[in-house]
């Protein structure tokens, strides 16, 4: 007798079991669409965290930028002393001598105050690398440095590095002594007053100058207009003037230490070595021989005032832009 068997569980001819390895297979078991839910909305929680913590930290780093600026415009780099301790006061004139520069008249001034206040600074030294400047700014840290040496009978001493050119050496010659490098740059004790002329240039573009000015001499200098003979002699009799305040200014500081030549006042410049042996300058020697054996107090103290970060960046990107485009369209005297 034939009878049939019912088939085992789990083969292919049972609807149930088929229907139920292929949801396996795709992953439809009872409750995944609950369990999918739950892993999306973590994930969701996740990220909005992770964006919370980022706006946090992006709030406070400009928070910290923020009170830093507000620092650094508050408060600007001085030394830190112990007025009792005995040592020698450093300024740094370097680079340009020029109103709103590192070596500016306020600048310097400002420090060697400081300095000469100090009770514990045995002297101050100024350490001297620059090609020259401004007249002006040059002869109110020359004026100075006679009235605070005056006041507080502290000697002052002027050590050059590369160069001590120009309006630099204007000012050092108002020290005490002067100490050089065998091979420092010395000198150029001289008046110039650069500039562009771009009249025949024009010509040649066949561009019309059209300057309207009230007053005979007002468009004096103006690089876009030809220059007259009396103007050129106006220019011509004050840089003489300039150049011969500059000669007095060396003449009294120096004294008879100045062995006079005729080439020395022409704005030439010398080694070291030469500038001994012409008087320009008294003997060789760094910063630190001066302090170790002339002035008795080894120890060095920074007084140079620096511009901090804010500062740096307004001078860079407003009055230091400013300023360098007026140079490029006028002429001003210096010392060179």
């Amino acid at each position: 007798m034939n009878e049939s068997l019912p088939p085992e569980a789990g083969t292919p001819e049972t609807p149930s079991t088929g229907y139920r390895a292929e949801a396996e297979r795709l992953g439809a078991v009872p409750g995944w669409e609950r369990s999918a839910l739950e892993k999306l909305m973590l994930s969701t929680l996740e990220e909005q965290r992770s964006q919370r913590r980022w706006r946090m930290f992006r709030s406070m780093a400009w928070l910290a930028l923020f009170v830093f600026v507000l620092w650094a415009l508050t408060h600007r780099g001085t030394p830190s002393t112990d007025k009792t301790t005995a040592h020698t006061a450093v300024i740094e004139i370097k680079g340009e001598i020029a109103s709103g520069s590192d070596a500016s008249a306020e600048t310097v001034v400002a420090a060697m105050r400081t300095a000469f206040e100090d009770n514990g600074a045995q002297a101050v030294v100024l350490l001297i690398n620059s090609p020259g400047g401004s007249p002006v700014q040059a002869g109110i840290i020359n004026d100075e440095i006679k009235r605070l040496r005056t006041k507080h009978k502290k000697p002052i001493y002027a050590v050059v590095e590369e160069s001590c050119a120009s309006a630099a050496y204007y000012i050092a010659a108002a020290t005490d002594r002067i100490f050089v490098d065998k091979a420092s740059i010395v000198g150029s004790i001289g008046v110039l007053m650069d500039g562009f002329g771009f009249t025949g240039l024009m010509e040649k573009l066949g561009v019309e100058r059209r300057l309207m000015t009230a007053g005979e001499n007002k468009g004096f200098l103006d690089p876009f207009s030809p220059q007259t003979e009396k103007h050129r002699v106006f220019a011509q009799g004050m840089l003489d003037q300039i150049h011969k305040q500059f000669i007095d200014v060396v003449k009294a500081g120096r004294g008879k230490r100045l062995k006079e030549s005729p080439e020395l006042f022409t704005g030439l410049f010398w080694t070291g070595q030469q500038a001994v042996e012409m008087g320009l300058a008294d003997q060789l020697g760094n910063l630190d021989f001066v302090a170790r054996e002339i002035v008795k107090a080894e120890d060095l103290v920074d007084y140079t005032r620096r511009d901090n970060v804010a500062e740096r960046l307004a001078k860079k990107f407003g009055a230091a832009m400013g300023e360098g485009a007026i140079r490029a369209l006028k002429s001003v005297p210096a010392i060179r």
